[in-house]
Formats: structure tokens, sequence, C-alpha cells
């Protein structure tokens, strides 16, 4: 067996892929055969390691150092100074230390130390294209122990003792939704794992499915085995190739190991997974227009009862989760239901992952317990807002969510506690806006993607939030009207008591939110026709401050209209009837002349 005395983890997620890791890793690789460590030193490529905006991200191990926003030329200086003499590259540390001697593990990092990571256990840690890496981490320990050493009945127990509830978004109890499946008459059952995450912001599957590829399978053989199916789908968008690719090589070692397949662990019990690969459509996440996709139909959704737990895929009974519960199974089998039960709050039980977007200085995948409090999260984990700027909202649950103000940061984020502010959990986006955002705006962006993403099936999805769209549309450029503010609110409810499936019942939840905690936004638009954020084209005003303008013509070179004017070295003006309101004038100004109103 090779012995190292340090692994070099390189983050090979989605991300750091476009921050282009893989020069890196080759820079390593070669600088580590120039200095002949090949022998003592192995560079693993891993999946997401979470802190997105710091990519390419490197980890030296057993030190625990993290290097981040690395280019190939310094590896180098890492190679030379820390992995061949032991001295730490202060300069490419996430929080460089001077020329201090002592070096912050990341695991004392606020990113990383206020974390507990279940369902991100070995993203960026493991190689996910190495079943034996995964098997080292206790990897189908828990299949082989439900097969063994459980009934199917004592499966599915375990599961609803946890409490885990559904992570992609409705917060379904798992455990009963197997049981239903395992009681429900009908055979073959099927197990489909929902890996078409649509939400924008939201990229904590696509991680998963990345990094630790799987654990996802061997949770659907144990749930397959929990209610007795024996062929499992996944459902995964076309826009994830990474994802896709790394399943496929995950499967089909499966197989070769006899992880997957017949007579699994000499059991008798047989299983086998088969990816299905979604066309883009945001309106297939809903469990039953995707069960209509794989089934090769138009992705649309269909009236529930029956449930797919009675009705699924092809008509038979069918367990959907999505990837992050998934990625639970197998550690609930391993420790436990009171293992598990023990984290979280007493109706939301373990852990949650978010992906920190926007207006934060951390992006990225954080898995905190449930009851963790949206401020330990934006302003603890996630470092508060960039650019010295204000904390205004952060929109959870993505489309489907709303948007929560700053006087509910310490609010317990859980199913429950999300409810009564006017949103939803969702699968776990979380996108932070600041002083500059507009929240009208921001109602319209999400409305306008849930519109254009409706399948169209129903009237009041299809008609009603494109009337809403309108409205907003109305809005922002300076048209409302008296009446639209309480026009919005009837559509909405309207929409939410009669729209066929979850995407119609929750497109207004944006509008109702921001109508609830900023409606003093859009009586400005209305009445006033301000934006006060100045951030509705429309509804701004350019001036230039003569007192700041330093007549350089930077601006009057720049104007697409040719609305500024003025002699050079003296103040100039803005004839607001040339005036195409684009900003350029201000983007350009040096001297921050040019102010809005």
């Amino acid at each position: 067996m090779e012995m190292y005395r340090s692994h070099v983890l390189v983050c090979a997620g989605a991300g750091c892929i476009s921050s282009d890791c893989k020069s890196v890793q080759q820079a390593l690789l070669a600088n580590i055969n120039d200095l002949r460590l090949d022998n003592e030193v192995k560079v693993v490529e891993t999946g997401c390691m979470g802190p997105c905006d710091l990519g390419p991200v490197v980890m030296v191990f057993p030190d625990g150092v993290f290097y981040r926003k690395l280019k190939p030329e310094d590896t180098r200086e890492i190679v030379n100074e820390h992995l061949l003499k032991g001295k730490v590259v202060t300069r490419l540390l996430h929080s460089p230390v001077g020329s201090s001697e002592k070096v912050v593990s990341f695991n004392e990092l606020e990113f990383f130390k206020r974390q507990t990571r279940i369902a991100l256990r070995n993203t960026g840690v493991i190689n996910p294209e190495s079943v034996e890496e995964y098997i080292a981490r206790d990897g189908y320990r828990a299949l082989g122990k439900a097969l063994s050493q459980m009934t199917p009945e004592e499966v599915v127990i375990t599961i609803k003792e946890s409490g885990l509830r559904g992570r992609g978004g409705a917060g379904f109890p798992t455990g009963l939704k197997w049981q239903f499946t395992a009681a429900a008459p009908g055979s073959p059952k099927y197990v489909v794992c929902n890996a078409d995450e649509g939400d924008p912001g939201a990229f904590m599957d696509r991680s998963i499915l990345e990094g630790d590829p799987h654990s996802v399978l061997e949770a659907m053989a144990i749930c397959g085995y929990a209610i007795g199916a024996n062929k499992g789908y996944i459902y995964v968008r076309a826009e994830y190739p990474l994802a896709v690719e790394r399943l496929e090589l995950a499967i089909s070692k499966g197989r070769e190991y006899g992880l997957l397949g017949e007579n699994i662990f000499g059991t008798g019990f047989s299983f086998d997974v088969e990816i299905r690969v979604g066309a883009g459509a945001f309106v297939c996440g809903e469990e039953t227009a995707l069960l209509a996709s794989i089934e090769g139909q138009r992705g649309e959704p269909r009236p529930k009862p029956p449930f797919p737990a009675q009705e699924g895929l092809w008509g038979k009974p069918t367990v959907i989760n999505n990837v992050e519960t998934l990625a639970n199974i197998a550690q609930i089998v391993l420790n436990g239901a009171p293992w598990y039960a023990s984290m979280g709050t007493e109706k939301s039980k373990g852990t949650k992952v978010f992906a920190l977007a926007g207006k934060v200085n951390n992006t990225g995948l954080v898995e905190v317990p449930m009851g963790t409090t949206l401020r330990e999260i934006i302003f603890d984990i996630g470092g508060g807002i960039n650019g010295g700027k204000k904390f205004k909202a952060v929109q959870t649950g993505g489309p489907s969510g709303g948007c929560i103000p700053e006087a509910y940061l310490d609010t317990p984020v859980d199913y429950d506690s999300l409810n009564e502010l006017g949103t939803i959990m969702g699968s776990g986006g979380m996108i932070i806006v600041d002083e500059d955002t507009c929240m009208v705006d921001l109602a319209k962006f999400f409305l306008d993607f849930v519109q254009d993403e409706s399948c169209g099936k129903c009237a009041p999805c299809r008609i009603g939030t494109k009337r809403m769209l309108e409205i907003l549309e109305r809005i922002t450029s300076g048209q409302g009207q008296e009446g639209d503010i309480e026009l919005l609110e009837e559509l909405s409810y309207g929409i939410k008591n009669s729209a066929l499936c979850g995407l119609g019942q929750t497109a207004p939840n944006p509008v109702l939110s921001t109508l609830r905690y900023f409606r003093h936004e859009y009586e400005a638009h209305i009445r006033d026709h301000k934006c006060p954020a100045a951030a509705c084209p429309e509804l701004l005003t350019y001036y230039i401050d003569p007192r700041a303008c330093k007549g350089c013509g930077v601006c009057s070179k720049a104007c697409p209209s040719d609305a500024v004017i003025g002699e050079k070295k003296k103040p100039h003006t803005i004839d607001l009837n040339k005036c195409i309101k684009c900003g350029t004038c201000k983007q350009k100004c040096k001297f921050d002349a040019v102010i809005t109103v």
C-alpha cells in the first residue's frame, strides 16, 4: 500500500473548474515531479470544498493549510517552501498572518468551524471518481448493515424516527414517504432521485453529485431495500455535465464492485440505477412533471392525489427524494436515529445545506444545524455584506420563496419559522441583497423567471403570472397606478389557491413577501415615481454636480446619446431631453460627480 507524508487536495467542483483549477493541478504535479516528491506527496482531485468565491482552492493535509485564489505560477512556491521545507506560504492563505509563525488551520476559519457536515461530509475531501476512497470513509457500510442486520421495516422506522424531512423544498417527512410507498399495493416499485435543481442561486445538489456520487447511490439502494424496489432512476439536469459524468462512473464502479446490480453482498437483494437527463425545464423539478419526463412524456404536472407513493412512475408506487435528502440516509442508518434527531430543532431535525450567493463576502456552500439563525449564516459564516454596504434582505427558497428583512435576522432557520415569515426553505438557496437592490425589481426578476418557466397547463399560472409581471413592469418603468398593489395581492392569492402544482402555488411568494416588508418601495414607485434604491433606470434622473466635476470630458465621450455637454476643464451638464438613462456617465466618472435622484 502506498504511503504519502502529504496529500494536496485540489477542489475540482464546477465553480473551481471555471476558475481554471485544472491548470493549477497540472502545475502542482509538474513541480512535484521536478523535485522528485511524487513518492511522498499525492495530489487528489476532489469535489466542491465550499468557499466558491475563493477558487481555485487547495488544502494540504495533514497540515490543514488552506490556500485560495491560486494561479499556476503560485504552485512552485507552495511545492518549494511548504511541501519540501515545511514552511507555509502565508501570502496565499485565506487569512494571511503576515510575519507571524502561527498558521490558522482551515477548520479554525469562521467559514468552516461553524459548520456541521453530514450531507457534505465527503465533498472536497475524497476523490469522487474513486470508489475505494468512498469505502475508506465508511462508504457502503450502511447498505451492508441494512441488508444484513435490519429488516425493511426497521430501516423505514429508523428514517422516520430520525426526523429527516425532504430537503427539496416541501419538507415532507422522508420516513413517512417511504412507509406509504412500502405499504402501497403494486409491483414493481421505484426509487427516483430528483436532481433537477432549477432554483437560481442553488447548487448544493450539483456539488454533492460532483463530489460524492456514491452517497446518493448507496442511499437509493437502502431505500430500494426498505420499500421493496429493485430499480432506481436519477433525473439530473442537462446543465450538469460534470455531475452526469461522475455519476456514470460511480454507477459503473458500483456494478463492478458488486455494490449495485444482482445479489448485492450475497443477500439476494438486487438493485440497479439508471440516469435520465432532463431538458432544463424548471417545472420538471415538480415530482409529477419529473415522472412524466422520465416516462418520455411532456414534463407537465398532474393533479394529486393520487400521490407518487401510490401511483408514480408508470403508475407504480414510487419514492422521490432529492439529492441532499439521500445524502443523509447512510449516516442515519450507520449512527442511528437518535444521533440525527439530536441535531436541529423540535420539528426540523438534522442539518441543512445552503448556497450563499449575492452581496455576501463568502459565497459558496455551507451546512449548518437546523435552527441556526440567519445572522449567523450570513454574517458569521458568510462574512457579512461585501463593499461595506448595508444588509437589506435575504431571499430564501428561490423563485418560490420570499424576502426576509433585517428585522428578522435573528430568526432560527427551520421549516416552520420561515413559513411564518412568508417564505420557504426551498432547496436551500440564499440570495443576499444590499441597500442598492430595489425590492420591486427583485420581485419582478423572480416572477419573470417563473412566468417564463411555467408549463402553461393551468390558467392561473399561465395567465395570472403574466398579468402580475405586466403590473410589475409598469411599476418599475414609472407607469404604476393607484390600485396596482391591491390588484397584485388579489392575483397572488387567486393563483396560490387555484394553480395546479407547487410551482404556480408558490409563484406569488416573492411579490407577497416584498409587499409585506417593503410596501413603501412599491408606494414610492407608484406615487412619487421614484426608486428608493436608485436601481430602476426609467425612474432615475441623472445630474452632474458642478462642485465635483473637473471637466475632463470622459463622460461626454462615453455618452451614447450625446447628452453630456460642456467645455473642457469646466463643469459639464446633462441634457435631460437627450438622456436615455443608461448610466454610462456615472460608471465612467472618476470623481463621483454624476448623481441620481
